[in-house]
């Protein structure tokens, strides 16, 4: 499937007042964020990319115009001649469409909807956060449906503690955002060509056609309790590149070989709508407060 890939925001908060980078180019590792996105795409085997562009679209052009495979694949230097023992790009096909500089994300939506046509159904993603979503799962779920679009639920992320208090003022309970039935958007989505018929112009995607959507029914949540790391700021992409530093790198799924995504029937994080979020969300916490 083609994977739509929104990154021509401005990201403000991301800025670190020196370096002019849309935030989808802000590196973990050696490699920026928006390539982490891409590979874990590729590792299920959707190499058709659509880049939706706008802020510093010059820098994402220019990565991969002058990419080079030797800075995360293996290689042989023989007489002056670079040999590869691997490649990340090689199998790409990547479609660069400027989506102006201060479009919502469902006017960019709109603006690629040429380079999805003829398509059953294609991928989309923010382009900022990292997971170990078993993409397999969450799109033959869809495909099995009646619905016009998917997306990734998540656990909120807040650290705050939420306080129940009664009428008399005395607190009754204590308790995390996380134990709350409680969900929020993860940002990866999978969508029927449907949805542009929601969608106005300069419109917002979750507001303007996910909630009208929703109403009707024809909205699916895949709940994951895995890994799932937004970067939207510089505290939570300094968070990343720490964990990958220290070798925790829970979304790079390519590295543990193959056929190693996470079954939907056999994680023990993964709520799936059958079972109820609260319980779920009780056991997850008492079992670990994750990576997050």
């Amino acid at each position: 499937m083609k994977v739509v890939l929104f990154c021509g925001g401005y990201g403000m908060r991301m800025r670190d007042g020196v370096s002019d980078l849309p935030k989808p180019m802000h590196p973990v590792g050696p490699r920026p964020l928006i390539w982490h996105v891409m590979r874990y795409y590729a590792h299920f085997g959707h190499t058709d990319f659509v880049l939706c562009l706008g802020y510093g679209a010059h820098h994402i052009k220019d990565f991969f115009l002058t990419y080079s495979e030797t800075a995360s694949n293996d290689f042989v230097l023989r007489g002056g001649d670079v040999h590869l023992l691997g490649s990340d790009i090689s199998d790409w096909t990547i479609t660069f469409v400027h989506t102006g500089l201060d479009s919502p994300i469902g006017e960019r939506l709109r603006r690629v909807r040429r380079h999805v046509a003829g398509e059953e159904m294609f991928l989309a993603n923010y382009a900022d956060v990292l997971t170990d979503l078993p993409l397999n799962s969450m799109v033959d779920r869809f495909r099995r449906s009646d619905a016009v679009g998917a997306l990734l639920a998540v656990p909120p992320q807040s650290a705050f503690h939420c306080v129940d208090v009664g009428d008399d003022d005395r607190v009754a309970g204590i308790t995390t955002l996380q134990e709350m039935p409680l969900w929020e958007n993860g940002g990866y989505f999978v969508l029927r060509p449907e949805i542009f018929d929601y969608l106005p112009q300069n419109g917002d995607l979750i507001m303007d056609a996910c909630r009208p959507l929703a109403e009707e029914g024809r909205l699916l949540a895949y709940r994951h309790r895995g890994f799932w790391q937004p970067a939207d700021t510089v505290k939570e992409r300094h968070a990343l590149e720490a964990s990958y530093t220290a070798g925790n790198r829970p979304w790079m799924l390519w590295e543990r070989g193959a056929d190693n995504a996470v079954d939907a029937g056999d994680d023990p994080d993964l709520v799936t709508p059958e079972h109820d979020p609260l319980q779920a969300a009780i056991a997850a916490m008492r079992g670990s407060l994750v990576e997050r």
